[in-house]
């Protein structure tokens, strides 16, 4: 039997091959802050590993700076890193306390709620479609946290907040890349984080070990080079063919949270995340059918 068209093509081959690599970094990211657990305040995790970063991707934005920006351009800058700050802290937080596997399965919803603030913010028409996806994908949220028979804790409570945030960083990248070259996004979200977390890690400051501080700079290279991959993932193959692929890392984080830590495969997890999974990927699918002027970030999930 023949491959598919866009599978016979070399770019797009490299396109999955980036994708894969892509979520394994990703997921080995959210090893390393599971490992620190709890040690270091949130916010002071969050600011080391967002700092460390900003010094490797400082000289990238340079390169491309693009000279003077507008007050607009300024206004979304810092209004983005103020508000994905929030939902890294949470983030963090949630990732001390809960597994792997369902931090990265709650973490799904962010894509459905992309599609809400697109509606409120942009306004783009929320179809029936998309209305079937959300609910979808909210119903998935019901299954893995299950109200009324299991009590729900702060670090689920943590994640689930920390989507909504996640969802407006995305409408505001949304925003600025009509003027803004995507590589100095990509910095300047880095660059605004480390100086919306700097406050809040100066108040709950611990010095930190070497060896923490080790684990966070490993954290932070791993990152980067995450991020790098999921940009040459959407440079070399079409979005319909990479999206998908992101979701391989709910797989990768249950096996490394089985393995490396003695997390419990919870089957509700991975029901509710399969439901996220193909609420999210039919909402990008019939996005890019419908209208090949894309007015809604399509990522997959939001990447710390």
């Amino acid at each position: 039997m023949p491959l598919p068209a866009a599978l016979q093509n070399s770019k797009t081959l490299q396109g999955i091959a980036w994708m894969v690599l892509s979520s394994i970094l990703f997921v080995g990211m959210t090893g390393i802050i599971r490992h620190l657990g709890s040690g270091l305040p949130a916010v002071e995790a969050a600011f080391i590993r967002y700092f460390l970063g900003s010094l490797m991707i400082l000289p990238m934005v340079i390169r491309h700076w693009p000279g003077r920006l507008s007050k607009r351009e300024t206004g979304f800058y810092t209004l983005r890193g103020i508000v994905h700050a929030g939902g890294v802290i949470l983030w963090f937080y949630a990732m001390a306390r809960i597994p792997i596997a369902e931090v990265t399965a709650i973490g799904y919803v962010a894509p459905i709620f992309v599609t809400i603030g697109a509606a409120l913010f942009l306004g783009e028409r929320l179809q029936f479609r998309r209305i079937g996806g959300v609910i979808c994908g909210f119903i998935g949220a019901l299954i893995i946290l299950r109200p009324g028979f299991q009590e729900i804790n702060l670090g689920q409570m943590a994640q689930l907040c920390a989507a909504p945030l996640f969802a407006i960083s995305f409408i505001l990248a949304k925003k600025l890349t009509e003027t803004q070259d995507s590589s100095v996004i990509v910095g300047m979200l880095t660059i605004a984080c480390t100086i919306a977390l700097l406050p809040g890690a100066i108040f709950q400051w611990r010095n930190p070990t070497l060896e923490e501080l080790l684990w966070l700079t490993l954290a932070a290279v791993i990152a980067t080079a995450a991020h790098y991959t999921l940009t040459r993932a959407f440079q070399a193959a079409p979005i319909t063919v990479t999206q998908p692929l992101g979701f391989l890392q709910l797989i990768w984080a249950a096996i490394l949270g089985v393995l490396a830590f003695g997390e419990p495969l919870d089957p509700y997890v991975m029901i509710g995340g399969a439901v996220i999974i193909g609420a999210a990927t039919y909402i990008s699918h019939r996005e890019l059918q419908v209208s090949r002027q894309q007015q809604t970030p399509t990522a997959i999930a939001t990447k710390v």
